[in-house]
């Protein structure tokens, strides 16, 4: 494993902070020297227990196979494959398992007329222990921190006997079909394409059908059982029951995905001359139906996995018939003379499903043009023919595109009403409940991007160095929001939404690509940097009650993605320093604070830290980074190659917070990071001098200290990371050794994926990390080795 989710104390560290973080925040504790000493020796009862390393395994293994055949005679191809992926979660006896068939049948019936059949399936299984709670994913991730080392997954360290720690749904020993059920969840996808091509008597014009089935069905289960936590007296050996849970809960789900799809096609290409032109144009129609049911029950025993009619929940029976369509004309015409002049026209005429009838179809066009400037002949007389400049073309273009999935209901245009949105009792019976939809959203239609770029492509000395450089412009318009008109309470939903609101993203990308021969030495060097920034131009508000309030919150033509927070200027050395500190940091007159704590930037000079000192400090998290690059590296010699990609990320931000930010949140473990912290000499012992650390003095579980409950420049961190992501090392045997056994090529290879990160966050928090609890999935190692065979 590349890096856990988080690294944790051991139980002895786990108590030296806690004495402390008491200490600090109440002046006493009830954790003793002597009872600290005794977890630092690790005697019997006092044995530390590590979870992260109990929960995630450093090795997750994966298998994976493929069979491919292809072959054919004049008339006909083929090719078949067969693959199995089978791959072990971090998580003990989570698993996934996939098979995937694919078989593409071409056959040419006459000089002008080919046909073919592609169809691929495949079978998705993931399976894992019916883990209680919403999503068996987080609870292990949350497990790991909310379980402390002295808490134990089995009592006396017995296998058959689960340890009751208090809450023992977060207890890891659990998680086992044997104990805890088992989910299923069983996916059959089928996708068969059947496709005509007929070559028409006119020289460059084809035409072309094709028709798509996409058949999906999911079935999913889980069992969750009933279970009992123990609790061992070690003085007459015995196990007593004393937790657990007797609340079962098992539940099934089908879903049916039906999607043909209906293409047609025709192409036009020919030459005059210098001229070059193609031409074409496509219509497509889809329809999708998705049908789906839930249901739940209480099974009354946890052998029992068929749902009983008698145990079902009424209330958890769910079925849903959802249908979408779509249908679209594109056409496209291009043109070039002497591979100099370039361009290109295109427009697309789409109508979706989403919108009311009289707003349904959108018309999108575009156009782009270049010019090879290289081959003009002025331009080469100009530089002369020995320049270094072997290629240089020049470009633009500009398109608008529509987008309908805009995050708002099917058919909210058409008015009416939800039911089954809850009960009432009239006259002692219960009646199920309707409630009004509100104003239909009738004035609505597409998103609409309007997208600019310019650029150019270059090489020099003769295509060793080539490259290319753009800008480009996103303006989106017709985004929706509610209008901002203040409507009474009394009315029950607000207005309908309406395309309001919009936005822009500009950006550039330099790409450069490096390719020579030294010997018998052939190398490239590629990298690309890219740099984009969205803005937003509209954003429909109501009105703002002061000046503060609209600069902080107006968001017209601001740039996205912009985080909001305290700035630390320090850290106090000394209690005679916050004694005499003239501004108020925690809002109780400093009397809280104790040296080591954070000192926050007075903005506004008003002798108070409130939220009017906030300021902009970083880039909200879930946002892609801003700049970004990556460099890839191939080099072969005499049968040996290599390849490597590297990439860069800058301009993000990872907010520490929860797990992260807290020591002992929720009651749980403690971060590794807060061992380097401010702290006494002596920790029971008041008037013990300091000791600097990074991290301020701890505080137990005290989400509302003024070091922990503002958004800062400390918990902050703006990201630049650079990554090692894959590695490969091959070797390919010489040709003399495979004839003899009448194979023509064998190569045997190593590679690496996610081998190692260079960046400035700490430790136990990965550059592309999602959560700001740090409580993440965590990102593995993989080292592969094989051999391709080819016959």
């Amino acid at each position: 494993m590349f890096r856990y989710t988080n690294h944790t104390v051991n139980a002895y560290n786990w108590q030296l902070g806690a004495a402390d973080a008491q200490m600090n925040e109440f002046g006493s504790t009830g954790i003793t020297s002597a009872e600290v000493q005794k977890w630092k020796q690790g005697g019997p009862g006092y044995e530390s227990f590590n979870w992260p390393n109990f929960i995630f395994r450093k090795n997750a293994p994966l298998t994976s196979l493929n069979v491919n055949v292809q072959g054919g005679g004049q008339n006909t191809g083929y090719y078949l494959s067969f693959t199995r992926l089978n791959q072990d979660a971090v998580f003990r006896e989570y698993n996934f398992n996939r098979y995937n068939i694919q078989s593409n049948v071409t056959v040419h019936i006459n000089d002008r007329l080919t046909a073919g059949i592609d169809i691929n399936g495949r079978q998705e299984e993931r399976v894992h222990p019916g883990v209680p709670g919403v999503d068996d994913y987080w609870e292990p991730l949350f497990a790991s921190m909310r379980n402390t080392p002295m808490e134990h997954p089995f009592a006396n360290n017995n296998p058959h006997y689960l340890n009751d720690i208090g809450h023992d749904q977060d207890n890891a020993g659990l998680w086992t079909y044997k104990e805890s059920g088992k989910y299923l969840d069983d996916w059959r996808v089928m996708q068969a394409n059947f496709h005509v091509q007929y070559d028409l008597p006119i020289k460059g014009l084809s035409v072309k059908g094709m028709y798509t089935y996409y058949y999906a069905n999911d079935y999913f289960t889980n069992h969750e059982f009933t279970y009992k936590a123990y609790t061992y007296n070690p003085v007459d050996s015995t196990y007593k029951w004393t937790g657990g849970s007797q609340n079962p809960w098992q539940e099934r789900g089908r879903q049916l995905i039906l999607q043909p799809t209906i293409q047609g096609q025709a192409n036009y290409s020919n030459s005059f001359g210098k001229h070059n032109i193609a031409a074409t144009f496509v219509t497509e129609w889809t329809h999708r139906s998705d049908l789906y049911s839930h249901i739940h029950d209480v099974p009354p025993v946890n052998v029992l996995d068929i749902v009983q009619w008698n145990t079902i929940d009424g209330t958890a029976y769910a079925d849903n018939d959802n249908e979408s369509a779509r249908i679209g004309y594109v056409g496209r015409v291009t043109y070039n003379y002497a591979d100099k002049y370039y361009l290109e026209v295109s427009g697309r005429e789409d109508g979706s499903y989403q919108w009311p009838p009289a707003h349904r179809w959108g018309f999108f066009p575009s156009v782009s043009g270049g010019w090879r400037i290289t081959n003009e002949p002025f331009f080469t007389s100009w530089i002369g023919n020995n320049s270094v400049l072997s290629n240089l073309k020049l470009r633009a273009s500009y398109g608008k595109l529509g987008d309908d999935r805009v995050g708002i209901d099917p058919f909210a245009y058409i008015p009416g009403y939800t039911y089954n949105v809850g009960t009432v009792i009239l006259d002692g019976n219960t009646i199920n409940s309707s409630r009004d939809r509100g104003q239909p959203v009738t004035n609505i239609t597409w998103f609409v991007s309007a997208i600019t770029d310019i650029g150019a492509d270059f090489s020099l000395w003769n295509g060793k160095l080539s490259g290319s450089l753009d800008y480009f412009n996103r303006a989106r318009t017709g985004m929706l929001a509610n209008p901002g008109v203040v409507v009474p309470a009394e009315l029950g939903y607000a207005l309908p939404q309406e395309n309001l609101n919009s936005d822009k993203e500009i950006g550039g990308e330099l790409e450069l690509h490096y390719t020579n021969r030294i010997g018998e030495l052939h190398y490239n060097i590629s990298g690309n940097l890219s740099y984009a920034r969205a803005k937003i131009v509209n954003n429909t508000v109501t009105q703002f009650g002061n000046s503060w309030d609209k600069y902080r919150n107006d968001q017209n033509n601001r740039l996205w993605g912009i985080f909001w927070g305290y700035q630390v200027i320090g850290q106090f050395k000394s209690q005679e320093q916050i004694n005499n500190y003239p501004v108020n940091i925690d809002g109780k007159g400093n009397t809280t604070l104790l040296p080591g704590d954070f000192i926050y930037k007075d903005v506004n000079h008003d002798g108070v830290i409130n939220q009017y000192d906030e300021r902009p400090i970083g880039y909200n998290e879930g946002f892609q980074p801003s700049l970004f690059g990556g460099l890839d590296i191939t080099l072969s010699w005499k049968g040996f190659d290599l390849a490597a990609d590297f990439s860069y990320e800058s301009l993000y931000s990872f907010n520490r917070n929860w797990e992260a930010r807290w020591p002992f949140q929720n009651g749980g473990s403690l971060l590794a990071d807060f061992t380097n912290r401010w702290h006494r000499e002596n920790p029971w012992d008041l008037n013990s001098p300091w000791i600097p650390g990074k991290n301020p003095p701890l505080r137990f579980n005290d989400a509302g200290h003024s070091d922990y409950n503002k958004n800062s420049t400390w918990w902050l961190i703006n990201i630049k990371a650079f990554r090692g992501r894959t590695m490969e090392i091959g070797y390919t045997l010489p040709k003399r050794w495979t004839d003899k056994a009448k194979i023509e090529k064998v190569r045997v290879y190593v590679n690496g994926y996610n081998l190692f990160s260079l960046d400035n966050l700490p430790n136990f928090i990965d550059p592309e990390i999602a959560s700001e609890n740090s409580l993440q999935y965590p990102q593995s190692r993989v080292i592969n080795t094989g051999v391709n065979i080819t016959f």
